[in-house]
């Protein structure tokens, strides 16, 4: 995950975002998960010939890894395109592994780069939280438009969205730091007040307003242990690469049910990951399919995690009971970068017995 990307919704960007991918730490950080390492080395290497004596372009190419297998695995060209400082690093790797006369590399974004030639390959890593968050994908759509030939493949061709029921404690312990913040404020009021003769009691709203969203309507990183997962997983969205346009991406809708797996357990809200597939394409299929998923796993855990949608109210559900769920999903009006979610879901008990449905909103930052 690096960055490709350039301006979009009117020109407004984000100076944090490019910033966070232009040191070496963070491109550590990402480097040493070996899940996504794997399974991006794998789907290179067993499928050479995808990449033997083609053009190749690496959207957001951070340290130049994908674009440096790209060329060992026998590429005529390679275009790694970053637009942060990074790109001076990626030279430097580049230059050591010996592929400089392969691999170009190229700073800017993606929207604004102009290439001497159309490529047959594009290979990104720009999946964010929950597969969406950061808006990446705009600059491989955008990539893809311009510069794949129509015989092209994109590295990965497939990604998937899923939902399911989980448990966490995690819940109790945001409500509580919660409260304790909110405590907090009133015992700075009565202070402001007494010692300073200042009032500060007309800016509680507003005070209150941003802890509950930090504490209570923030979804939460996790890496997930399988059996916190308490319901069927459910495919909210699919999505093809090589087809997929941002207006398809920019609203996410579903609606599943999830039937409680669990003999017993409290629903403390909902877990999001993603999958990502590398199939090549209809006309030219990969020899070899490689799936890079960032499920709840006890081995295989990623930087990605999960994104926990954490309920203020966990009701009680039994194995069977049926939790009926409309999901949705857009960007931000503050910063296309990060995601709005809500959730509107209703209990169906074993028994027959139908909770009254409840609609909650996350923010994804």
């Amino acid at each position: 995950m690096a960055s490709g990307g350039g301006t979009v919704d009117g020109g407004v960007d984000f100076a944090n975002y490019f910033c966070t991918y232009a040191f070496v730490y963070h491109q550590k950080e990402m480097l040493s998960d070996r899940v996504r390492m794997d399974a991006y080395c794998n789907a290179i290497f067993n499928n050479q010939d995808h990449f033997r004596g083609k053009t190749v372009l690496d959207v957001g190419t951070g340290s130049g890894i994908l674009a440096i297998w790209s060329a060992q695995a026998g590429a005529r060209r390679v275009y790694a395109v970053e637009a942060t400082k990074m790109s001076e690093h990626a030279r430097k790797l580049v230059k050591a592994n010996g592929v400089e006369d392969i691999v170009e590399v190229i700073e800017g974004s993606m929207e604004d780069v102009i290439l001497p030639e159309k490529v047959d390959v594009i290979i990104s890593e720009w999946m964010g939280y929950f597969l969406l968050r950061e808006s990446m994908f705009d600059s491989v759509i955008c990539a893809r438009d311009r510069w794949l030939k129509q015989t092209g493949v994109m590295y990965p061709s497939h990604a998937r969205m899923w939902i399911a029921p989980v448990r966490s404690g995690l819940g109790d312990k945001k409500t509580v730091d919660y409260e304790s913040s909110i405590d907090d404020w009133h015992n700075f009021v009565n202070d402001t007040k007494k010692y300073y003769g200042v009032d500060m009691n007309v800016l509680t709203k507003p005070f209150c307003d941003e802890q509950k969203k930090y504490y209570l309507q923030t979804s939460q990183w996790c890496n997930l242990h399988p059996d916190q997962v308490i319901g069927t997983p459910a495919m909210i969205k699919e999505i093809d690469c090589l087809t997929t346009s941002v207006g398809d991406i920019l609203k996410i809708r579903a609606q599943f049910s999830s039937s409680i797996t669990l003999e017993s357990a409290r629903l403390s809200g909902f877990g999001g990951w993603f999958d990502v597939h590398f199939r090549g394409s209809k006309d030219d299929p990969a020899r070899h399919v490689i799936e890079l998923t960032t499920a709840p796993s006890t081995d295989d855990p990623t930087h990605w995690g999960q994104q926990v949608f954490l309920l203020q109210c966990a009701p009680r559900v039994s194995q069977g009971d049926l939790v009926s769920t409309s999901f949705s999903m857009e960007r931000s009006k503050m910063n296309h970068r990060l995601m709005e979610v809500e959730f509107a879901y209703e209990i169906t008990h074993l028994s027959g017995k139908v909770c009254s449905p409840v609609t909650s909103k996350w923010y994804i930052e």
